[in-house]
């Protein structure tokens, strides 16, 4: 894709794509990150080349999201304290980045988390750690500052906002019960448990039940799921889709029916209990990021690639290139953690049978944050924390400010658009070859149909491009033999992430960053 007319087409799809013209001023801003050209790199540095000393460590952790950082903030919880951890970015956190030079943080990716069952321990003292939780005689409780304030969600739909995400004002009496049958198999599925008392869905994924009619349903698609029972509706199939585009970045052909089932039930109680509230900060999950961060310290290397990982009876050698220095280094430890994509793991992980790595797939992503100087005006329900526009192929944004109680004056909006419908190969290509000013084009082309005065309101808007954001859930991904054989480390190699779940959740990140760390813990042991 090269013409500015293409690109938008990309992102907007044609219908928007033709109203799009060039704003009558230009708006400031940048493309940040992710550094795709330099991940690219991969194949140019090898360990051969570098150095023949090498720095010592007991354990290199390779990558800085929320699985790498949970592996570190765990082996110091174990008293492993002689630790590296090495990212390419400039920015710690993957997914789970943030930005601070705007009128709040904001975040660049994810940005709320669900409030944790009792069983995720570990996970709730990080978030007591964080200052959002306490636990009390009957369960963790969020506390009312992070929990996210009311309005929660309003949708763009026939010219007005309106409360909630269901387009409720267009459902007929058929939509309405094809909905009604779809929160019954929602509601069936919470509630159940199997002959082991484990739930259907919960979090993290691995404490899920592996029943054969649950096992059954990551084998076909969402799209089939839904048309096997009957629900042809375009309401609910646009609501199950939005909720398959907000998790995964795919649409319903692309993702499992347990996966899309997941999101609707693994935050449930075992009952029709309402969903767990959900727990942001003004930049999001960067806020537990920054807790992580905390604890590792001068131990974090940014701006470094680790181009070869090798491994011998004795320990693991890394070449790492310091990107800024041009300067490739050579790091020796006894144990490695790679909390990578597996599409990054087979690129750079010597003497290993990695085929089955190359069933995962991942979306891309293009988020934007708009700094502005004031509200523009909208028609029908209020701002909300998350504002979905019901004919846009993006997800709309969420509101940095709105934890703060400034619901007027300056504020930034975060906006997110996967690109679900494109395959991974042309979404990357259409990432790689945007400028600023045709990004800021499309995202306020599809923005200013809600909002009056949109364009006099901003002061800039940045945008981040995620070549490889999250992993994507295919059917047969989840319960099948790729990922399950993923799971099992390459000698003095772990692995963490949260592809190792199949789902792109914080929760799971956390969680396969607390296995390696413990896994690596066992090893020393002998």
């Amino acid at each position: 894709m090269s013409t500015r007319r293409e690109l938008l087409v990309g992102l907007l799809g044609l219908p928007l794509a033709l109203t799009a013209c060039r704003a009558p001023r230009a708006v400031p801003g940048s493309i940040r990150g992710a550094r795709l050209e330099v991940g690219h790199r991969l194949l140019d540095a090898k360990l051969g080349q570098a150095p023949s000393q090498a720095e010592r460590t007991t354990v290199a952790i390779v990558g800085a999201g929320p699985s790498g950082l949970a592996a570190a903030w765990r082996l110091e919880q174990l008293g492993i304290r002689d630790y590296r951890v090495f990212d390419l970015e400039r920015l710690v956190g993957g997914t789970s980045a943030s930005g601070r030079d705007g009128v709040v943080p904001y975040p660049w990716g994810a940005h709320y988390v669900p409030l944790p069952r009792a069983d995720n321990p570990k996970l709730l003292q990080l978030l007591e750690e964080v200052g959002a939780v306490r636990q009390e005689a009957n369960g963790p409780r969020a506390l009312e500052r992070v929990r996210v304030r009311s309005p929660e969600e309003r949708l763009f739909i026939d010219e007005r906002w309106v409360e909630g995400l269901f387009p409720s004002s267009r459902a007929t009496p058929a939509d309405q019960r094809e909905l009604e049958r779809f929160e019954q198999e929602i509601a069936r599925l919470t509630k159940f448990r199997d002959e082991r008392g484990r739930p259907a869905f919960t979090l993290p994924m691995r404490e899920c039940s592996d029943a054969a009619e649950l096992v059954a349903l990551d084998r076909i698609s969402a799209a089939d799921w839904l048309s096997q029972r009957g629900i042809r509706s375009p309401l609910v199939h646009w609501y199950a889709e939005y909720a398959c585009r907000d998790d995964y970045g795919a649409s319903l052909a692309q993702t499992s029916a347990w996966a899309m089932l997941f999101y609707f039930a693994a935050r449930k109680g075992g009952s029709d209990a309402d969903s767990a509230p959900f727990l942001t900060w003004p930049e999001g999950n960067g806020r537990i990021v920054a807790r992580l961060n905390d604890v590792v310290g001068q131990r974090l290397s940014l701006n470094r690639l680790v181009t070869e990982v090798s491994q011998d009876a004795s320990g693991v050698e890394l070449s790492v290139l310091d990107v800024a220095a041009e300067q490739l280094l050579r790091v020796r430890a006894d144990y490695v953690i790679l909390a990578l994509p597996k599409l990054v793991v087979s690129r750079i992980l010597r003497g290993a049978e990695l085929e089955h790595l190359s069933q995962f797939r991942y979306a891309a992503w293009l988020v934007a944050n708009l700094h502005l100087k004031q509200r523009p005006r909208s028609r029908g329900f209020p701002f909300a924390w998350d504002n979905v526009l019901y004919d846009s192929p993006a997800l709309g944004y969420v509101v940095a400010t709105h934890q703060t109680l400034a619901d007027h004056g300056p504020t930034i909006w975060t906006y997110y658009r996967p690109l679900w419908e494109h395959d991974e190969r042309t979404a990357r290509s259409l990432l790689r070859s945007l400028d600023h000013e045709t990004a800021v084009a499309g995202v306020l082309t599809d923005l200013e149909r809600a909002h009056t005065g949109l364009l006099s309101a901003i002061e800039r808007v940045d945008v981040y491009r995620w070549g490889h954001a999250m992993v994507t859930p295919q059917p047969g991904l989840i319960w099948g033999a790729a990922r399950k054989r993923a799971l099992a480390p390459v000698g003095r190699v772990h692995f963490a992430h949260s592809d190792l779940s199949g789902l792109p959740l914080l929760e799971e990140a956390f969680d396969r960053g607390l296995l390696a760390a413990e896994a690596v813990f066992q090893a020393r042991l002998g």
